[in-house]
C-alpha cells in the first residue's frame, strides 16, 4: 500500500487527478492531490511548498485515524517536472520514488522557459505532426494537442472554467538545485503525446537524466483519458 502525492502541470488544479484517483483507491492505495498557487509572482519555491503542505496535512488525518506510514510516491504531470525535485528535498519523510508523467526534465540553472529551445521541443512537435498527417507546423491547439484522446464529456468540463495559465514566475525562475535528487525515479510517457512526442522524450530523458522511458498508453493528459492503465503502470514497481 503506498500514498501518491500527484502533482498538476501548468492547468494547476487537482481536478486534473479526479479520474486517476479512484483507480488508486480501488487497488488499496491512497492519493494526495492539491491546488497550486496561481499567482504571477508564484514561483517553484511556492509551489513546491504547496505540495509539501498537502502532504503534511494528509500525513496529520492519517495519524489522527490511527492508520500507519505508508511509501510516499511522488507524481509529477508535465510542467510539475521542475518543481517535484524541490520537494523531494524538503519533506520530512522519504520519497519512495519519484514519477515523472510527460514531464518537463530540467538541468540546474535552466529556466522553464528557456527549456523548449534547450530541447528541441517545437520542432520534434513539427516532425511529428508531419509524420502523423497532420501537417509541417500545426499551430498550437489545445484540443488537439492535449485533449484528442479524453472524453468529450471530460474536456468540456476541464475547458469550460476556462483557459488556466501557470504563474509567470515558474517560466524565469533558474531550477536551483545542483542536480538530480537522489531518489529512486521513474519515467513514464504517453506513446500517443502529440505537445512532447514519445521519441523527442527518450532522447531528453536518456540525455538528462540516463533512464529509458517507460511507454504508456494515452496522450499528454493520459490521467484525464486513460487513468486505469496509468493505475497500473504506476503500480509497476516494488517500491509500492
Amino acid at each position: 500500500m503506498a500514498t501518491f502525492t500527484l502533482v498538476p502541470g501548468a492547468d494547476g488544479r487537482a481536478w486534473f487527478w479526479h479520474r486517476l484517483v479512484p483507480e488508486l483507491r480501488a487497488r488499496g492505495h491512497e492519493a494526495i492531490t492539491m491546488d497550486l498557487p496561481s499567482e504571477d509572482a508564484a514561483g517553484l519555491d511556492e509551489i513546491a511548498d504547496a505540495v509539501v503542505a498537502a502532504v503534511a496535512a494528509a500525513a496529520a488525518a492519517a495519524g489522527n485515524s490511527g492508520r500507519s506510514p505508508e511509501p510516499l510516491v511522488l507524481v509529477a504531470q508535465s510542467l510539475a517536472g521542475f518543481s517535484a525535485p524541490l520537494v523531494c528535498e524538503r519533506l520530512p519523510v522519504p520519497v519512495a520514488e519519484l514519477v515523472l508523467l510527460n514531464a518537463m526534465v530540467p538541468v540546474p540553472g535552466e529556466t522553464a522557459g528557456q527549456w523548449w529551445e534547450n530541447t528541441g521541443q517545437a520542432k520534434a512537435r513539427s516532425d511529428h505532426a508531419a509524420a502523423t498527417g497532420r501537417g509541417p507546423v500545426p499551430a498550437f491547439d489545445v484540443r488537439a494537442d492535449f485533449f484528442h484522446d479524453v472524453p468529450p464529456e471530460v474536456t468540456e468540463e476541464a475547458l469550460s472554467v476556462g483557459a488556466s495559465a501557470p504563474p509567470a514566475a515558474l517560466f524565469g525562475q533558474p531550477w536551483p538545485l545542483a542536480s538530480w535528487p537522489d531518489v529512486p525515479t521513474r519515467f513514464l510517457q504517453g506513446r500517443d503525446d502529440r505537445f512532447f512526442p514519445l521519441e523527442f522524450q527518450r532522447r531528453v530523458v536518456r540525455e538528462r537524466l540516463g533512464l529509458d522511458v517507460e511507454e504508456i498508453p494515452g496522450g499528454h493528459l493520459a490521467a484525464l483519458s486513460r487513468p486505469r492503465e496509468l493505475a497500473d503502470h504506476l503500480l509497476r514497481s516494488d517500491r509500492v
